[in-house]
């Protein structure tokens, strides 16, 4: 283990930050010349990692139902209270649905809690990063555009049971 050198064991050159001073140029000279990693954006598009945490998004099954059942554990875990959750009963099975689940987008943090408590791997972060609103109104996802089916989310549930214990 180095041990700290004292002020008075310093050097003329070490008391004046000399030695501080030309390794921070050489760090700045070294990033000039180094290539660059700059998009294009509206024309080169980002292709996030399986790890990346856009959008949340409802996870809808190949039968076309929709894997949430309405438990409302992401309503209450969301720190930013974005989420709302009505549940209804079908009557085929008795079990239970979202009648009413929405995201208010405005509030959502993206912080990835509601995907994390989620039993069911209902709710999952998307690679969504491109979000537009006109008015608060269209920022309230319902359900019409939260359902996306799970084919496209194959890669991002992959991910989370690989890492989750």
């Amino acid at each position: 283990m180095t041990e700290k050198k004292r002020l008075k064991d310093l050097t003329l050159l070490e008391k004046m930050y000399l030695p501080q001073i030309v390794k921070g140029l050489a760090l700045t000279l070294k990033q000039m010349f180094s290539p660059s990693v700059t998009l294009q954006y509206p024309e080169v598009k980002f292709e996030p990692p399986s790890s990346y945490r856009g959008r949340p998004v409802l996870v809808k099954e190949q039968n076309e139902t929709e894997r949430c059942v309405a438990c409302g554990l992401c309503a209450r875990v969301c720190p930013a209270l974005a989420i709302e959750v009505q549940a209804a009963e079908t009557e085929q099975e008795k079990e239970r649905y979202p009648e009413k689940f929405e995201i208010n987008m405005l509030r959502c943090i993206f912080c990835g809690f509601c995907e994390e408590v989620c039993p069911e791997e209902a709710i999952v972060m998307s690679k969504d990063y491109e979000l537009v609103f006109h008015d608060r109104e269209s920022a309230i996802y319902g359900k019409d555009k939260l359902l996306v089916p799970v084919n496209d989310l194959q890669d991002r549930i992959d991910y989370l049971r690989k890492f989750k214990k």
